[in-house]
């Protein structure tokens, strides 16, 4: 789609530099005439010159954009001296809360990586203070941004496949014990949560935009069965929707680092539709009652409402569209596709498969009081 002459250049500031902010870089790089990286925090000092060496990213704008970029210990003195329009942040899942609440009364708008925050409470208050202040947030649910699936979704929810039967996600993204190793944080109950939290809960927002419902039940098992770690690597269950549809979950670590996999499935009445996602390779089937594929069908649809060049970017990098659909949001004050609330109701769905898995009973949706992942550390895994 064509650019709209004079639009604004609004500013962006990354805190993390850690290597998913490679990504956002990449992105921020290739919407250059959009958008400005203005400043990258870090209490490492050394992280943003090592970043912006391993990241390559190029263009006319970005090259001028690096004379300029200023870099911070404290980001509240970035908020300060810089006030950005953006920021994003990229830093473990713990400390997602009190930032991103100081950014929005700082007045930003902000891209938040997955999980939102480790408790239901703190993510609803961050959803709720954003449409207080007039922000936005968009949320690093990349799934949502892959090809063709905006339009799969719009179809769903206009009734074009009938009734949901059922769904199932399975997600084997495999990591060893020195993943686990790299830093105290990871895999523990406080700051980061296992395979459901960290690896598997933007699969689970991908099945509620898909499916054009939310889950109201959430019924789990999680157990430790390979890596070192405080959390689970393996988690098995199932929600029910209000639309009253099904959906089974696996989600685990514990499968071989070199062969990560993400795959969707969902039974409607009029098409069978299959995502997959194996080695970094995608895959696509939306099979009619007559047997006939209509991926193709939905690729020229995509290309012909965004553009070659638009799939082949959101296809490379999930973050482009991320940030594109951001800079929309805020310039026409419309919501991004995978915004605040999804972020929510996303981690309200992990916390109650958590809560289940601790009860080992099933436990209804939204869930009634706060829970925090914290709390899974109650349950001896084995």
């Amino acid at each position: 789609m064509s650019q709209e002459i004079n639009q604004p250049r609004l500013n962006a500031a990354i805190i993390g530099c850690g290597r998913v902010s490679i990504k956002h870089i990449r992105a921020i790089a290739k919407l250059g005439d959009r958008i400005r990286l203005c400043a990258l925090v870090d209490n490492n000092p050394d992280a943003p010159s090592h970043l912006l060496s391993s990241c390559k990213a190029g263009g006319k704008y970005f090259k001028a954009d690096k004379a300029t970029l200023k870099t911070y210990i404290d980001y509240k003195e970035m908020l300060s001296a810089e006030k950005p329009d953006i920021v994003a942040i990229a830093l473990p899942s713990g400390l997602h809360y009190q930032i991103a609440k100081d950014c929005l009364m700082a007045g930003a708008n902000i891209l938040l990586e997955k999980p939102m925050t480790m408790s239901n409470k703190t993510s609803r208050e961050l959803y709720e203070l954003a449409q207080e202040q007039g922000k936005k947030i968009a949320m690093g649910h990349i799934y949502r941004y892959f090809p063709i699936v905006s339009l799969l979704a719009e179809d769903m929810g206009n009734g074009v496949f009938g009734k949901v039967g059922h769904g199932s996600v399975v997600v084997r993204w495999g990591h060893g014990d020195d993943y686990y190793s790299q830093a105290a944080w990871r895999g523990t109950w406080k700051s980061d949560g296992g395979a459901l939290m960290n690896q598997t809960v933007h699969a689970l927002d991908l099945m509620c935009y898909l499916m054009q419902s939310e889950a109201v039940s959430a019924n789990g098992t999680i157990a430790r069965r390979f890596r070192n770690m405080e959390a689970e690597d393996t988690a098995m269950g199932v929600f029910h929707f209000a639309n009253g549809a099904l959906c089974q979950v696996e989600g685990t670590t514990a499968t071989l680092p070199n062969d990560h996999e993400a795959s969707f499935f969902i039974n409607a009445e009029k098409a069978n539709i299959r995502i997959g996602l194996h080695k970094g390779k995608p895959s696509y089937s939306i099979t009619n009652t007559k047997g006939k594929n209509l991926a193709f069908r939905y690729l020229r649809r995509y290309i012909k409402q965004y553009g070659f060049s638009h799939l082949i970017s959101v296809a490379k990098n999930p973050h482009f569209g991320i940030y594109k659909d951001l800079y929309q949001a805020i310039t026409t004050n419309s919501n991004p596709i995978a915004d605040g609330r999804s972020g929510y109701l996303a981690v309200d769905m992990v916390l109650g498969f958590y809560r289940s898995a601790l009860k080992k009973n099933e436990v209804e949706l939204p869930l009634p009081n706060e829970f925090k992942v914290e709390e899974m550390a109650k349950l001896e895994l084995r």
